[in-house]
């Protein structure tokens, strides 16, 4: 009988020892799975400095505090719309089911059940609000050189906590609850790390604030000439590009949000040759039309490979992500020369980069989809049929008319309510020390 009961304890014991251990790999899991997010959501902030420097480097030295301003402002403003309104509207309960959105989500969402904060739901929404920041930077960049700095504010707030979040509803809204998903999850759509809920929704955003601000004074002639504005410096433009590109490991790799299974590693390199491969892209063809590598037509063109590689990173394989970035280096120089041609002037080629090469990368998803990566799904070149290539069209087609549209309607309403655009006197003179009372270089004033 002794012997029953001492062989009875150390299995209780033995048993007790293996569940706390158990339980204790669980939580380094988890744990580290939190870090790793974490860790993905402060690259991407940091890439809000990256966005400064391009924008900058791209647009003339009198307008360079300008543009400083409305990079550190649109993150504070647009962080805020996204925490009291927008995230809410992203992933909150399902109110309109058929459109796909939900309403705004009690402060008790970073609760647990115990009312203690739950340091995953603080994870997430950090992680979400970072990506929100990009999305309306990226508008920013189409309107620089003409546009009211407290009008922008406006344009920055409804952009967050509204037109972003409706469209990231319909594409992401399972990522947080399953139980809750928008029209395109439903549908199929994949957009791993968001090249168009993110790169292109600020693309078109910043493409209708630029069609009703019209052109900078001087960009195009009566006689139809397009007169090049060049930019002040292009170094802070080529280490702006290089801060994002370093950013975007935390865009891509880090929308696994785990490093269980390691993806993060093949997401990585799939991000990084795109990168590569949209920057010959651009030079090549920008070689061969105007006779000499353009040096911003480089950096746009490693910009366009990274938002083109954004949608199908986590689906495609290494050779397919030269295409796709080599693909998107092209698209950027034409959509570039396509716009001036239109008229529609875009400082720092934000609508080529994000709209343009975010559409093609979204797309791309339907025709290199393979089938042992990511997701399992099957692009046309790999066995697939023409389903999720119609998938990906519609959600590139409800962005384009969503973002726009809504973009169309903020623009106006400010243009003829506070105003939208400076004075020419203003523009001539720079929005730097008229609008902010400072300089970026006053030494050379």
């Amino acid at each position: 009988m002794i012997r029953f009961f001492k062989f009875t304890l150390l299995l209780i014991l033995g048993s007790s020892s293996l569940a706390a251990e158990e339980m204790s790999d669980a939580t380094l899991r988890n744990e580290t799975n939190l870090l790793w997010m974490c860790i993905a959501a402060f690259l991407v902030f940091f890439m809000q400095a990256g966005f400064a420097f391009v924008e900058a480097g791209f647009t003339r030295a009198k307008n360079a505090v300008n543009i400083l301003m409305k990079n550190v402002s649109d993150f504070s403003v647009g962080g805020l719309a996204f925490f009291l309104f927008g995230f809410g509207i992203m992933f909150g309960p399902h109110i309109l089911e058929g459109l796909g959105f939900g309403s705004p989500i009690p402060f008790s969402f970073f609760e647990s059940s115990d009312g203690k904060p739950d340091p995953n739901n603080f994870g997430f929404f950090l992680f979400q609000m970072v990506f929100c920041g990009t999305a309306a930077t990226i508008s920013s960049g189409a309107m620089a050189e003409r546009t009211k700095f407290h009008a922008y504010l406006f344009y920055s707030l409804l952009a967050s906590g509204f037109v972003y979040p409706v469209f990231g509803s319909l594409a992401w809204s399972n990522l947080f609850n399953g139980e809750t998903e928008g029209f395109l999850v439903k549908l199929g759509f994949i957009d791993f790390a968001g090249s168009t809920v993110v790169h292109s929704v600020g693309a078109w955003l910043g493409l209708a604030g630029t069609i009703v601000l019209g052109p900078r004074l001087g960009k195009y002639r009566k006689d139809g000439k397009i007169i090049p504005i060049f930019g002040h410096n292009m170094s802070m433009a080529a280490m702006g590009m290089f801060i994002l590109w370093f950013g975007w490991y935390g865009f891509n790799p880090g929308s696994t949000v785990a490093v269980d299974g390691g993806a993060f590693a093949f997401v990585a390199v799939t991000t990084t040759l795109a990168a590569c491969a949209g920057a010959l892209g651009s030079m090549f063809l920008s070689w061969a039309l105007f006779k000499r590598p353009d040096i911003s037509m480089v950096i746009n063109g490693a910009l366009a490979g990274l938002v083109a590689i954004t949608a199908p990173c986590y689906d495609v394989d290494p050779i397919a992500s030269l295409v796709i970035g080599f693909v998107a280096g092209v698209i950027v120089v034409g959509g570039v020369i396509l716009l001036d041609h239109m008229h529609i002037d875009d400082p720092v080629g934000a609508v080529s980069v994000h709209g343009f090469a975010g559409a093609w990368g979204t797309l791309s998803v339907g025709l290199f989809a393979h089938p042992a990566y990511g997701s399992g799904s099957k692009g046309l070149f790999y066995g697939g049929d023409w389903g999720l290539l119609g998938v990906q069209a519609a959600g590139v087609g409800i962005a384009f008319v969503w973002a726009l549209g809504m973009g169309l309607v903020i623009a106006f309403l400010l243009k003829y309510t506070i105003g939208l655009r400076v004075s020419e006197e203003e523009e001539i003179e720079g929005l730097d020390i008229l609008e902010h009372g400072n300089e970026a270089y006053p030494e050379q004033v």
